[in-house]
């Protein structure tokens, strides 16, 4: 799970510091592996190889979508509800987290990694990522 601080100025011009929640379970993982044409691999390296910017910029909305949520106050769930995910998406802070990780290859990467979970995280990440190369492409 990562607990990523955001700053941003809200709708009403208040400058905000919050913390959000990302994490991808070992099922959402399988998942999005066994529903994606030729497995998450393909997809990067199709993605990758095609310097597809749309695709990528899909990608990550839909990353970030699936793995956001709030942990409930005893730590024992992790809600991911469309009210909870729709709320998230509708502030300042999400504009500043996609933007920062569509611009920063290291940035996205340490992002992806860490919202991964944690055995065996490697082999949900594609084998020809490196900690050095971006799971996805930048977006300059």
């Amino acid at each position: 799970m990562l607990k990523r601080t955001i700053k941003y100025i809200d709708y009403n011009g208040v400058e905000r510091e919050e913390d959000f929640y990302f994490n991808l379970t070992k099922a959402d993982v399988a998942e999005m592996e066994l529903t994606t044409v030729g497995g998450l691999e393909a997809m990067f390296n199709k993605i990758s190889q095609a310097q597809d910017i749309p695709a990528v910029a899909k990608v990550l909305k839909g990353i970030i979508y699936k793995a956001y949520g709030e942990k409930s106050p005893d730590g024992r769930q992790f809600i991911r509800t469309p009210e909870v995910k729709d709320a998230f998406f509708n502030t300042e802070a999400y504009s500043e987290l996609f933007t920062e990780l569509v611009a920063d290859p290291v940035a996205l990467n340490d992002f992806i990694r860490a919202i991964l979970p944690k055995a065996p995280a490697e082999a949900a990440v594609p084998a020809t990522t490196t900690a050095s190369q971006p799971v996805l492409l930048p977006i300059n």
